[in-house]
């Protein structure tokens, strides 16, 4: 005994520490799967609570935690006999569906890095997403196929094709696609034979920020985990809790500060699409209890023709976030639904995505505001020359630091530093602080337009307005709008001599862009404000065209 107490010899120590070295990636591995913590475990412990509770309900089928974690199981060992390997990134072009989910999960089970394509984007779009992640299979809905059918012989990295099946059409006579059920059914739903660290990256999202090219965000599974909690705890889920999740999944915004972690708490997701009668009626028919939308969503809710049809006395719970929301939206919302409590989500998909929340007991006396950092996280304004701003009411860039913020921008790290500068994560909005430190978001540092809750580059618009040779100088600005909050606005100065009407450019723009990228107006000027230094003032247009879709 008296051995065991004394120090250990220089000699025993580096027995000790080779030893050490040789054994633990033995040790890590071996006990790896009963001591990990990550999001390939979450369905399953959920299982073991909860196994006959409906996990997701979509239309007419459901699972429960049981026969969610055995599709999620054979998706994975399907992926795994597909060899997709550990990093491999695996994309789906999907609406809500069932088979969305369970690739997303599947995915987490063999260490590969999911990636939901937006289905708002045109078909180079898509490629260019397909192309820059290599990614090594395709999921592709029957309803989105003439989004991409053009296309899919430029995806040299993509070698297995699948068809999800939603009834929307048969699948192309090439062989190249596989059924998504028949190719599933045939394998086993026993959990797959996987090493995984809660270090290890499992999700891809790109996000377009304000130039042509998207960049691709890689997530770890340890800052979701960290995400999803702070949610919980922040937003007061509960595991009785009925969600509707009717904004798409392929948004980090929905799937993560919502499905995500109802599924980790053993509630119950009801995917659907954005029908605004059939999410009335599914609050009602399902009980309902918490609903997320971004303010144009809420807005037509609000105005819809039967919003008092509905039993809606179910829903306790009220979110929005990927814009802002407007106050006298707000005010409406707390008096028409008087039994809730109303939370704001701010973010940006770096950061997982939720960054600040206001919380329901401050949703009154802080009207307008995105609130504090999150649980996990850290906010503070910084100043042009990156230092902090702590005064009341002075503006600054609106910076985040904590685990959820991202591993890197993929195949970028010039725009991961300088994103990441300082160890804050730098959003490009502009807010101001207020004596209780509570954030109110006022203005872009970045040209974009948060339109819908979709962010556009107003680069990319304006490129593609330059086609037109008759146009000499255009700028893209985002203006209220009483549905989209933000509209895409074109501000065009036409060539001497030249004539240019509205409807060209919108024509122009739809050929060359997604829909909700194009202009929802296109003003025609005879110059644009600039600075002594030919800089563009794109505030001052904010300012004069800001009336330009209220009603006359």
């Amino acid at each position: 005994m008296t051995d065991l107490l004394k120090p250990l010899t220089e000699a025993e120590k580096e027995r000790y520490n080779e030893l050490n070295q040789e054994n633990m990636e033995f040790l890590m591995n071996r006990y790896n799967k009963s001591n990990r913590w990550v999001i390939a475990d979450m369905i399953r412990r959920a299982r073991y609570h909860v196994p006959n509770k409906k996990a997701i309900i979509f239309g007419d089928k459901s699972l429960t935690y049981a026969e969610m974690e055995d599709e999620c199981n054979r998706v994975a060992n399907a992926l795994l006999d597909l060899g997709v390997k550990k990093y491999d990134r695996v994309a789906i072009l999907a609406h809500n569906t069932i088979h969305h989910v369970l690739t997303w999960i599947g995915c987490c089970k063999i260490g590969a890095v999911y990636l939901a394509i937006n289905y708002l984007l045109r078909g180079k779009d898509i490629s260019y997403c397909i192309n820059h992640s290599e990614s090594t299979v395709f999921i592709v809905e029957d309803a989105l196929y003439d989004l991409v059918k053009d296309v899919l012989d430029d995806m040299p990295t993509v070698k297995t094709l699948i068809w999800s099946n939603q009834g929307a059409g048969i699948p192309p006579s090439s062989d190249r696609f596989r059924d998504f059920d028949s190719w599933v059914r045939q394998y086993p739903a026993t959990e797959p034979d996987a090493i995984l660290h809660i270090e290890d990256p499992c999700q891809m999202t790109y996000t377009s920020g304000t130039e042509s090219k998207p960049k691709g965000v890689i997530i770890s599974n340890q800052a979701l985990i960290s995400h999803y909690m702070g949610c919980i705890i922040d937003g007061r889920y509960d595991s009785e809790d009925v969600n509707i999740n009717a904004l798409p999944i392929y948004h980090c915004a929905q799937r993560d500060v919502f499905m995500n972690p109802i599924f980790w708490l053993g509630g119950t997701n009801i995917l659907m699409g954005p029908d605004i009668t059939q999410i009335l009626k599914n609050i009602e028919t399902y009980k309902a209890t918490m609903f997320f939308a971004p303010p144009t969503v809420w807005i037509a809710i609000l105005r819809h023709p039967e919003f008092t049809k509905y039993d809606l006395s179910s829903l306790k719970k009220c979110y929005y976030g990927a814009s802002i929301m407007p106050v006298e939206i707000l005010k409406e919302i707390m008096e028409r639904l008087p039994g809730t409590k109303i939370y704001n989500y701010y973010g940006q998909t770096e950061l997982a995505p939720y960054h600040t929340i206001l919380k329901a007991k401050d949703a009154t006396a802080k009207l307008g505001s995105a609130g504090m950092g999150g649980l996990n996280m850290e906010t503070r304004l910084e100043d042009d020359l990156s230092r902090e701003v702590t005064e009341p009411g002075v503006s600054g860039e609106i910076c985040g630091k904590g685990p959820h913020v991202m591993i890197m921008y993929f195949k970028d790290p010039e725009k991961t530093e300088e994103a990441m500068k300082g160890g804050w994560f730098h959003s490009g909005d502009i807010g101001v602080m207020d004596d209780d430190r509570y954030i109110t978001v006022v203005d872009r540092k970045k040209d974009m337009v948060k339109t819908g809750g979709e962010n556009v580059p107003t680069r990319e618009v304006e490129e593609a307005i330059y086609l037109d040779k008759r146009v000499q100088e255009v700028a893209v600005i985002g203006l209220p709008h009483e549905k989209w909050v933000e509209a895409v606005t074109a501000i065009v100065v036409a060539k001497q001599g030249e004539k240019i009407e509205e409807q060209e450019i919108m024509d122009l723009c739809r050929q060359e862009l997604a829909a909700f990228k194009c202009p929802k107006k296109v003003i025609i000027v005879d110059a644009l404000p600039k600075t002594p230094t030919g800089k563009i003032l794109k505030r001052e247009m904010r300012i004069t065209y800001k009336e330009a879709f209220s009603k006359k």
